[in-house]
């Protein structure tokens, strides 16, 4: 099987190897410029800019990191079952629905 580079799971990897890597930079291009996120908290993060603004703190202090316990794709979405490291004392289990439209993922929910 031959897997595309802008398949949507390909673009949901980059940007996890971008996140565990603390690579703002790499992390923030794989989101479309009008990117909305619906955080499990039910506040909302909204362009690529406030996505940077939000992760910048965090990925300076080197302390998140995420472990894929399963993931299911279909058609433009991507569902990731994640274990985050370094934001609580323990780690915290979330489902993430990644949706990837023009090789850029332009939607995110956390569920949990």
């Amino acid at each position: 099987m031959v897997i595309a580079m802008n398949e949507p799971s390909t673009i949901v990897e980059r940007q996890l190897d971008a996140y565990n890597t603390h690579d703002l930079e790499a992390f923030v291009n794989t989101y479309a410029v009008d990117v909305r996120i619906d955080r499990r908290d039910g506040s909302q993060i909204i362009g690529r800019e406030a996505l940077r603004d939000a992760y910048a703190d965090q990925f300076s202090e080197g302390r998140c990191r995420a472990e894929i316990a399963a993931r299911m794709a279909e058609g433009d979405w991507v569902i990731d079952h994640e274990m985050a490291h370094g934001l609580a004392d323990e780690p915290i289990r979330v489902l993430v629905a990644y949706r990837v439209r023009a090789g850029l993922i332009d939607r995110v929910h956390f569920f949990g």
